[in-house]
């Protein structure tokens, strides 16, 4: 028996990093996975290509699911950008503010208005929202519209959290620290000395691999936290309790 059996989830920014590594381990704990995102993704039982900042886009999802499955239990809201020109308040660009506000922030609101409908009505389930664990403290290099757009799905996920404890729909925030995702990848390769100041302050001196961050959203999916509901999830190794870290 796996930890998802026979409960059917959507998985935004399904093609690559987190998205991915939670498609595979979902679908191994039983799940029907759904895959959204501008690329194919790869471990999905249906792959959708979407632009999620497209409200008739992100409202077509959802019904096409529940055409198709005939429920929806469980929405896990991970996609987002992390852009090189989104960096200090003094530097940043309106339209940089604005590119990473859609994706991170308001792409999840749309999913969030559109996919819970179908948990309502079809007995409950969870929604996983993915913040940071910039969503909490500030980060090592300026990064102020992600920091912002994290922020605002920590809020917004504690809302819905507590608007929906009553219609067995939980709501959570997961926030990750850093991850050794093709963002990050592409983060050493063109910046070294940013992407080790990130490193530094990490208590046990790597980054997350993706499937670890994908069992912190295995556990807020499954029955297993039935009572977990609009808390700041961190899987974050220790950064967000360090102060000092040791070299």
């Amino acid at each position: 028996m796996g930890r998802l059996d026979g409960k059917v989830c959507v998985i935004t920014g399904a093609a690559s990093g987190i998205g991915l590594a939670t498609s595979q381990l979902f679908r191994s704990e039983g799940a029907t996975v759904v895959g959204v995102d501008v690329a194919e993704s790869e471990f999905a039982d249906l792959a959708l290509t979407a632009d999620i900042t497209d409200e008739g886009a992100v409202e077509s999802i959802y019904a096409r699911v529940r055409e198709e499955y005939g429920r929806i239990d469980v929405l896990f809201n991970n996609a987002g950008i992390s852009p090189n020109d989104d960096e200090s308040v003094l530097n940043t660009a309106t339209d940089a503010w604005d590119r990473v506000q859609d994706v991170n922030l308001k792409a999840v609101f749309l999913c969030c208005k559109y996919g819970i409908p179908h948990l309502l009505e079809t007995g409950g389930g969870s929604v996983i929202n993915t913040a940071s664990f910039v969503a909490v403290m500030g980060a090592a290099t300026s990064q102020i519209s992600y920091t912002a757009s994290k922020g605002g799905v920590l809020a917004m996920s504690r809302e819905l959290g507590v608007q929906f404890a009553r219609q067995g729909v939980r709501v959570n925030a997961l926030c990750p620290g850093p991850v050794n995702t093709p963002l990050l990848q592409e983060l050493f390769a063109k910046d070294p000395e940013k992407a080790a100041r990130r490193l530094i302050h990490l208590p046990m001196g790597r980054f997350a691999e993706p499937v670890e961050i994908a069992k912190g959203a295995l556990f807020l999916a499954s029955d297993d936290s039935s009572y977990v509901t609009a808390s700041t999830f961190l899987v974050d190794g220790g950064l967000s309790g360090a102060y000092v870290t040791p070299e």
